[in-house]
């Protein structure tokens, strides 16, 4: 197996495995992507729970690992050593909760994905803004008449959630009753850990949520996507299983990466006062905004696990087999191969091929709503909260210590008025 670390033509190394953790990794990952990349395209890494994986970096790179056939996303594939401490989710609930899309392989993938796409059409979602418009003004509506104001927990963490029940068929009952932090079941929480405890217990209540959201829909059966899984799983077209993890994953990944997104979003404009002002002024720069916005700083910051099935060379390191393997959508977006200057935050940069959904088989389906939630977000607090800017110094923001992701726990703000 080749362990030796990549250099530069210079001799430079970074040692591995290279820590992934850290105040200083999570507030500004990209120095250390960047060094990465100047040395190879492939490194081991070691994340918090003790996990060693190898970490794709560079824009080609990533690009050929998403479309390449021989990685594959099922937990069946991973090693006893990379199960020995990533498997976090107990028994039963790995089994009954982990079989959603993200980690599937053909052709179980094709069979599901076809459940979920029609939900989620360009042309759809083009047809349901109206509606979010007057979710994102319902909540800007009970900001205070001035700043200062939390942004996550006035509108961030409530629009994304909103918007998804509207497109999933989530009663307003049940999308009321629904507990954020059922959320963080995602972030690694270790059987040791002193956490593990409220762990379970948010996978315990999360899981007879999706119980309740499935005996409602049986019982009061509508023309939407929720009603339909269910209608599937009764034409045992769907599992048990695959149906509670598609809803799981609609719950969670619906809903927590876009309102990471903005935040991250707005630091980025609060960091760019002069594009901020552009973007505010200029309505119609907004849908190239959102995708330079999405490549400069995406949310969804390393891709899930992937997996070789026999011991495999990848851009010249020897992979074992089931060894985790992830892509790093930040680093591959921030790649000077492929973009110019891009460190620099172009609200007009086009052509923008970034990779923040992904690529491959296993591309965002829910991309186009993603893409109208973020300019509806960002167009209502701009035009309705002048004066907008960040209420702390930039040091003070806490990053949340998410793996795979990127945003900020809270996003205090400052503001002239609410229009």
């Amino acid at each position: 197996m080749t362990l030796q670390e990549p250099q530069t033509a210079d001799g430079a190394t970074v040692p591995e495995p290279v820590p992934l953790m850290g105040c200083p990794y999570k507030a500004d990952p990209y120095p250390l992507y960047e060094r990465m990349r100047e040395t190879g395209p492939v490194h081991r890494v070691l994340f918090p729970s003790g996990v060693q994986a190898w970490l794709v970096t560079g824009y080609e790179a990533a690009h050929a690992a998403l479309n390449d056939d021989r990685l594959g996303k099922n937990h069946d594939r991973g090693n006893d050593r990379w199960r020995a401490r990533a498997s976090i989710m107990p028994e039963p609930q790995h089994s009954q909760l982990q079989v959603h899309l993200l980690h599937q392989d053909p052709p179980e993938h094709t069979r599901m994905r076809r459940f979920v796409t029609d939900a989620f059409t360009p042309r759809r979602i083009e047809g349901l803004r109206p509606r979010f418009q007057v979710l994102a003004d319902a909540l800007v509506d009970e900001l205070p008449g001035t700043g200062p104001a939390d942004l996550v927990a006035g509108f961030a963490a409530h629009f994304p959630f909103q918007v998804l029940a509207e497109v999933i068929g989530l009663p307003a009952e049940l999308a009321a009753r629904f507990d954020r932090d059922w959320g963080k079941v995602v972030q690694p929480v270790g059987p040791t850990d002193p956490g593990r405890p409220v762990y379970e217990a948010r996978l315990h209540g999360l899981q007879g949520y999706i119980a309740e959201v499935v005996a409602h829909k049986r019982d009061h059966w509508e023309d939407d996507l929720l009603s339909r899984l269910v209608v599937a799983r009764d034409r045992r077209e769907l599992s048990q299983e695959e149906l509670d993890s598609m809803i799981f994953q609609l719950l969670v990944a619906g809903q927590e990466p876009v309102t990471n997104q903005i935040t991250t979003a707005l630091v980025t404009l609060f960091r760019h006062p002069e594009e901020l002002v552009r973007l505010r002024d200029n309505p119609e720069l907004m849908p190239r905004a959102v995708d330079e916005l999405l490549r400069y700083d995406s949310a969804f910051e390393l891709t899930t696990w992937r997996f070789f099935d026999k011991d495999s060379d990848l851009h010249g390191r020897e992979i074992p087999a089931g060894d985790s393997v992830i892509i790093s959508l930040c680093a591959a977006n921030r790649d000077p191969r492929r973009f110019s200057d891009p460190d620099t935050l172009d609200l007009e940069r086009s052509p923008n091929p970034h990779l923040a959904f992904g690529h491959g088989i296993h591309f965002c389906p829910g991309a186009a709503l993603a893409r109208a939630e973020l300019q509806i977000a960002l167009r209502t607090v701009l035009d309705r909260l002048p004066g907008l800017h960040l209420a702390v110094d930039d040091g003070e923001l806490d990053w949340t210590p998410a793996v795979l992701g990127r945003g900020t726990t809270r996003l205090p703000v400052g503001y002239d008025q609410r229009l």
